[in-house]
């Protein structure tokens, strides 16, 4: 038998698990703004959603770039790994579970006008979902970058939008209103792209690569909606019925918010299948 030997313990320079992964950074980054406890536990898991937000992020602008390769099955990759990480981000939500409105009003006064209404990585995770609204963007207006990268992320394609272009391609019968809808509006799901959808899940064949996005597609959508009715829950557990930090209407905003719907025609479709 081989000399059985441990890991290496001596390094000349950094650490090489620091060096790739900057765990020495991320940990100087949790600077509450208050001495009560509960505001670390608070602030670690909203940066950690902070991540999964850029991680889906990064996962659907995968996902584009093989659709608009035409790599059905190729794209089916990072978007089962999008499912995983809103199934992660999602149970970030227990790790808030003890904080009751006294203890979130411990600090809450700290926080300012901050709010999560105010992240840049979730409007960017909502726009490449489809979710799109022009008023979102508004507390950016004075930071020209972050800006700039929204208003660039709110007129580009979604995911849903370069679907309904592959459908186009593969010979559905898609018409130009239907590819060039205004994502910014609310809109009825559109005739077409249902009638392409209630088509493709005729064929039950394991080899049917566009019914089988059409199920992978669901998920995705099926996990952003649960996160969006966690979050509603956490604030109602938390706060009430209160204005929101940052002067968002609170419950009220995110129960409406929740009406607009995912890959809406994936789901109106059903009804006629």
């Amino acid at each position: 038998m081989g000399r059985v030997t441990g890991p290496t313990l001596d390094f000349d320079d950094r650490v090489p698990y620091d060096t790739y992964v900057h765990a020495s950074t991320l940990h100087t980054l949790q600077q509450p703004l208050t001495k009560d406890p509960g505001e670390m536990s608070f602030l670690v898991v909203s940066q950690v959603m902070e991540l999964y937000f850029g991680l889906a992020r990064f996962e659907l602008r995968e996902t584009q770039k093989l659709l608009r390769d035409g790599d059905v099955w190729g794209a089916m990759a990072p978007l089962r790994r999008t499912v995983l990480d809103l199934e992660a981000l999602n149970a970030a939500w227990r790790g808030l579970r003890w904080m009751t409105p006294a203890d979130f009003n411990r600090f809450r006064n700290a926080l300012g006008e901050a709010s999560g209404f105010q992240s840049a990585m979730y409007r960017h995770l909502e726009f490449l979902l489809g979710l799109k609204s022009e008023s979102v963007i508004r507390p950016f207006r004075r930071h020209a970058e972050l800006y700039g990268e929204l208003s660039d992320a709110l007129h580009a394609p979604s995911v849903w939008d370069d679907v309904i272009a592959l459908l186009a391609r593969r010979g559905f019968d898609i018409p130009p209103d239907a590819l060039n809808a205004d994502r910014t509006r609310e809109h009825e799901p559109h005739r077409a792209v249902e009638a392409a959808w209630e088509e493709i899940y005729r064929d039950d064949r394991p080899e049917n690569a566009l019914r089988a996005l059409g199920e992978v597609l669901t998920d995705v959508a099926e996990q952003f909606g649960d996160w969006r009715y966690k979050h509603l829950v956490a604030v109602q557990r938390t706060m009430g019925a209160k204005p929101g930090s940052g002067g968002s209407a609170g419950t009220t905003w995110l129960m409406r918010s929740m009406a607009r719907v995912v890959f809406p025609e994936l789901w109106s479709a059903r009804t006629a299948m």
